[in-house]
């Protein structure tokens, strides 16, 4: 891995080059709560699948998360100001326009990174998050007391229950992980949705309880469509094989000019 610094934190990243050792066009990868570019990226195969497609792959641990540095201050949390990190990571690579690929919290990140910094954008992967970005993804405090609670096993929670074990498994800090969960869930109004101009496909599974409509979320693009992958929830879509084949296909309807 590698390091930057960005606003006091510490950015942990990786940059893969094509398999075929090309240059390929950059894609950015931002993950989501509670996990790292290791869990959300590199397990479930993007890396490789990625990689061996002729891409450049950039992957960073958000603030907060993976080997990237911890704040127990909730206000560096914010959709906003985690979208800087990836605005400068990109700045400190030299790329001036890449394709960025978000999951869950990650996705919303990269909705704010596309709302701030639109020159950026070449195009927008918005996984396990649908019209959840603009109507919220619903009560999410029982989360934050699950991750600090002293025994997991008197959780009843069942959300909770499962951040909790996958903030465990993971290895997180829980306490930067509470502190992030009470701001990062800002919405994005229909309004600013409108106002993303750049291709978006927004890929959900259809067994996901979180993300939201998938459909009612790229309806409100002007360039946007939507992908359902079949029979995921929301942990598990992500490696989906159907979607992977998708986002490549996407990826290459839409080069980078």
């Amino acid at each position: 891995m590698q390091t930057f610094h960005n606003d006091g934190f510490e950015i942990a990243f990786i940059d893969q080059s094509p398999a075929n050792g090309g240059e390929g066009e950059p894609v950015l990868l931002i993950h989501g709560f509670a996990s790292s570019y290791l869990v959300n990226w590199i397990s479930p195969g993007w890396v490789k699948t990625l990689t061996e497609a002729g891409y450049r792959v950039i992957a960073l641990d958000n603030r907060g998360h993976g080997r990237s540095t911890k704040s127990y201050n909730p206000a560096a949390y914010t959709p906003s100001e985690m979208a800087t990190d990836a605005a400068a990571l990109l700045d400190h690579l030299g790329i001036e326009k890449a394709h960025v690929f978000g999951y869950s919290m990650g996705a919303r990140i990269s909705a704010f990174l596309a709302l701030e910094h639109p020159e950026k954008i070449a195009t927008l992967i918005l996984g396990g998050l649908g019209y959840g970005m603009v109507d919220g993804v619903g009560d999410w405090d029982p989360i934050a007391d699950a991750l600090v609670a002293p025994d997991p096993e008197a959780i009843s929670h069942p959300r909770g229950k499962m951040f909790r074990t996958f903030a465990d498994q993971t290895r997180s800090d829980r306490q930067a992980l509470a502190a992030c969960i009470a701001t990062s869930r800002e919405l994005v109004s229909e309004a600013q949705m409108t106002t993303i101009t750049a291709p978006v496909l927004v890929g959900v599974g259809t067994k996901d309880d979180i993300a939201g409509s998938a459909q009612r979320l790229a309806a409100l693009l002007p360039n946007g469509e939507a992908f359902d992958i079949e029979g995921r929830d929301h942990m598990l879509a992500v490696g989906d094989r159907t979607f992977k084949a998708r986002v490549i296909e996407f990826l290459k309807e839409h080069t980078i000019t």
